[in-house]
């Protein structure tokens, strides 16, 4: 009768200690992501690469799931928002950018597809996930495209008024591309760390792409003098050399000067882009994460304890 007490209470507390186990034998291929971070922009206002002009950064906030596809490789689709902005004064001298007076924001929406491939297997139970695991990564995405810029007071939006004749669409086609580092918290848990840069097909998230204003300066002069539309004028053209005495534009002297004012940077990349630097945490999802861990009965699991 003892030794098949014995038994009895080996294989209940095997039991128990394997059931208290099982829960992380399983491959979890889902999981959710949300971080926050700095947006830096990069165009025709700001020129990280030529000029030394600092960080000027916005900021950004973002959400992702997570499906693992391979030993080493995970799929993503993101959802973000990020404000970006520039402006001429402080930049540095050697741009000579100052004398425009220019500036802009824009608060855009993102969403991509990004594919990540991990240095260490990804494909594992969630037990066996390793404490660091860094990861590089590409995707596709499309980006609102809202500019905007002060005038009076108020922020008006600029790509309506296309102040360069030049339309341009709401909507951008964005590359986000980058690399980060997952760092394992506990079996349901990562901290992220990730730096994403967009590259993009447009020079128009600033609103600002031609050099000067030669090839249009009439169109926007004849809808500022027959009162069509003179905030075109007024946005483009912010140079206090270019400016009356009341703060307006000087036609005469835009005239004489044959459209030679400065509006672009003359940058050899045309394209504008934006990086982000994010901190988040994410979760892996598991059979039984709300059982275990986020709504686990604290109570009863000391009175069924085994160990």
């Amino acid at each position: 009768m003892r030794k098949l007490l014995l038994i009895l209470f080996l294989f209940i507390s095997f039991e128990s200690i394997s059931q208290s186990f099982y829960r992380y034998r399983f491959e979890e291929p889902w999981s959710f992501s949300a971080s926050i971070g700095p947006t830096q922009y990069f165009g025709e206002l700001y020129s990280f690469w030529k000029y030394n002009e600092g960080v000027q950064p916005d900021w950004n906030a973002n959400i992702a799931f997570h499906y693992t596809i391979g030993t080493h490789l995970r799929a993503r689709g993101d959802f973000s928002y990020y404000k970006m902005s520039g402006q001429d004064p402080p930049s540095d001298p050697r741009a000579f950018r100052t004398p425009r007076n220019l500036h802009f924001r824009a608060q855009n929406w993102e969403v991509t597809g990004i594919i990540e491939y991990y240095w260490d297997p990804v494909k594992v139970p969630n037990i066996h996930r390793p404490l660091w695991n860094p990861y590089i990564f590409v995707g596709i995405g499309m980006s609102t495209n809202n500019p905007e810029a002060q005038l009076d007071g108020e922020w008006v939006d600029l790509r309506p008024l296309q102040l360069e004749n030049n339309p341009y669409e709401r909507y951008i086609v964005v590359f986000p591309m980058g690399l980060g580092f997952k760092y394992k918290l506990n079996v349901y848990m990562d901290l992220t760390f990730e730096g994403n840069y967009r590259f993009t097909l447009t020079d128009y998230m600033d609103d600002i792409s031609a050099y000067n204003i030669s090839e249009f300066y009439l169109d926007l002069v004849d809808d500022y003098v027959t009162g069509r539309n003179p905030d075109r004028l007024r946005l483009a053209i912010r140079n206090p050399g270019f400016l009356d005495d009341n703060g307006m534009p000087d036609v005469d002297k835009i005239l004489r000067n044959g459209g030679r004012i400065r509006r672009g940077s003359g940058l050899t990349h045309r394209f504008d882009g934006y990086m982000t630097v994010n901190v988040g945490l994410e979760i892996h999802f598991s059979r039984d994460i709300f059982d275990n861990w986020i709504f686990r009965n604290r109570v009863n699991e000391k009175r069924f304890r085994f160990w």
